[in-house]
């Protein structure tokens, strides 16, 4: 597991068992709009398989999150990316991208991929680019994973 501090006193863990999954939850479900109406289960289930970054803040409260679903070897998809909204404005998201992308696990591979409506400036501060091939690129995709009417 690894854990980073930074001056301000917020936190950045590895260590899923310090993860408040309700409030992550509670977020990705009300305030995402990519995973409204997620059961509580699956996100658990998603946790579990994934190299997760929980975001604390000083009193030890979840201030954000991300998680990495990754072989640990040659490719990452970065998803689920949040600080709540009482944190932002400190450079919070670019600390977590700074600590992911440098990870030992994760810093060397081939691959690293998202998908984003919104937050392209932080990201490409990181390399990230639109695809070079998308031709290359194919998807199957549920629009309605769980059953209600999304926000996107």
């Amino acid at each position: 597991m690894h854990s980073h501090t930074n001056p301000d006193g917020f936190r950045i863990s590895t260590d899923p068992t310090e993860l408040d999954v309700a409030a992550i939850h509670h977020y990705l479900t009300e305030d995402s709009y990519w995973a409204t109406n997620m059961p509580l289960e699956t996100l658990e289930r998603a946790i579990a398989n994934s190299l997760n970054f929980g975001l604390f803040a000083p009193d030890g409260r979840q201030a954000g999150f991300a998680r990495v679903i990754t072989d640990r070897a040659t490719f990452a998809w970065l998803c689920d990316v949040f600080v709540l909204p009482e944190f932002r404005g400190r450079g919070l998201s670019k600390w977590l991208m700074e600590v992911i992308w440098t990870h030992p696990e994760l810093k060397d591979q081939r691959r690293h991929m998202l998908a984003t409506v919104d937050a392209h400036g932080l990201y490409q501060q990181f390399g990230f680019t639109p695809l070079s091939a998308p031709e290359r690129f194919l998807e199957k995709r549920r629009v309605n994973p769980y059953g209600v009417p999304t926000k996107n």
